[in-house]
């Protein structure tokens, strides 16, 4: 499976999802129960056969019910959501995100992380001046 297919979530998809990844298992009336806003069963049922669909989820039988589990690892979820992000609004920039980033917490930055971000930008060029 590849990231493109998680740019194509919608709010409620990702939503569902969400539930998915914090329980690991539910039924469409477990994942209803803990949507904000829910829909109705039958929108939650058909939410979780296209994500089937699009082979993020896949179900299981638990007697008479459906138990639907995420297939794609959280991490790579993450990835292709942030993917999607960078992609739509600072033209696949990484450097317009890290700003964005740094001006809206640059208050909170303590030593460490601002540490921490040095050390990344300080190996990200050396990994480009060996390749």
């Amino acid at each position: 499976m590849t990231n493109r297919k998680l740019i194509h979530l919608s709010r409620r998809e990702r939503q569902i999802l969400d539930v998915l990844y914090r329980q690991e298992r539910a039924s469409a009336a477990d994942v209803q129960a803990n949507l904000p806003d829910p829909p109705s069963y039958s929108a939650v049922r058909a939410m979780l056969r296209i994500l089937e669909t699009k082979g993020l989820v896949r179900h299981e039988q638990d007697g008479a019910r459906y138990v639907f589990l995420p297939i794609v690892k959280r991490d790579t979820a993450k990835r292709g959501a942030l993917r999607h992000l960078v992609d739509t609004f600072f033209q696949g920039s990484a450097t317009q995100v890290m700003a964005a980033l740094v001006e809206m917490s640059g208050r909170e930055l303590g030593d460490d992380e601002l540490a921490r971000l040095r050390r990344l930008i300080d190996d990200a060029g050396k990994d480009r001046s060996r390749s």
